[in-house]
């Protein structure tokens, strides 16, 4: 893509709606997580690989290792990047993320929230817990999209899964993934998790094998894990993450993940996004 035009904003919505009829727009309102088949361009999928490459050569100040020492492999995570790394930028602005947001969402705008890169090298054992990820967050409201991108194939078994329609509710406790530790919401102040992999047939858990080319949409609080990567595989994954029409600042005493420091100053409570920091890409 390099030298290449800004694409057509009507060519993007062709090719968001190409590939997301009504169906799939009702099973993301249903379930809260769909697979997105091969919308991505090869160009675009070199873009990703670019800007991930150098993500891990020059690690934000962000960055951290989610895996423990005695891990066989590592769980590279970097957040907030887009700014400072050009084919980050470029992949969020000209792919149709933000059209394919816009209509799963239902919504007349589309805000960009952060970007998260997360790298799981050959033999990583470190799971992704159960999680819902809003509540991680500085916001409130119910028109969100996360999109989970890998540029390798991820197999089923090493895939995000999710439990469906757990976005409709309630919000649970978020924890340190590492230690389990409640430092967002005081301790019982939410409803704990469910011990989702110790009965797994209880709940309602899907997920897909990945290709490059295809990815995961969902809604932040659905409920998903990830298991590590088995034998030579490497998983290579740019999350981004959107916002619609009715989200709003929800400033926290804590420290979110991601933190957006010095943003409570300048955006009281309850205000729509409106920040440099949350570009607006529809609307």
């Amino acid at each position: 893509m390099a030298g290449a035009a800004l694409p057509d904003a009507l060519e993007l919505q062709r090719r968001a709606r190409e590939r997301v009829d009504d169906e799939l727009v009702a099973q993301f309102q249903r379930d809260g997580a769909v697979c997105i088949r091969q919308l991505l361009t090869s160009d675009e999928l070199a873009l990703l690989r670019d800007g991930i490459e150098a993500n891990l050569a020059a690690p934000s100040p962000r960055a951290k290792i989610a895996s423990r020492p005695d891990d066989p492999g590592r769980f590279f995570e970097d957040f907030c990047n887009w700014q400072e790394i050009g084919e980050f930028r470029r992949f969020i602005f000209e792919a149709p993320l933000a059209q394919l947001a816009q209509r799963l969402m239902g919504s007349n705008t589309v805000r960009l929230y952060h970007d998260h890169l997360l790298v799981k090298e050959p033999g990583t054992r470190q799971r992704t817990p159960w999680h819902q990820d809003q509540p991680y967050y500085n916001i409130e409201g119910e028109q969100n999209v996360s999109m989970w991108i890998p540029v390798d194939p991820v197999s089923r078994a090493a895939t995000l899964e999710f439990v469906a329609g757990s976005h409709k509710g309630p919000w649970l406790m978020p924890r340190t993934f590492m230690d389990n530790h409640a430092k967002w919401f005081p301790e019982g102040s939410l409803e704990d998790l469910p011990d989702i992999e110790g009965a797994r047939e209880r709940f309602p858990i899907v997920g897909w094998n990945i290709e490059p080319g295809d990815f995961v949409c969902f809604h932040m609080l659905t409920l998903h894990a990830a298991a590590g990567v088995e034998g030579p595989n490497r998983r290579r994954v740019f999350s981004v993450r959107f916002l619609g029409d009715d989200i709003r600042h929800a400033p926290r005493s804590w420290k979110t993940s991601p933190d957006f420091p010095g943003l409570a100053d300048t955006l009281p409570a309850g205000a729509p996004m409106d920040d440099a920091r949350f570009p607006l890409l529809v609307g």
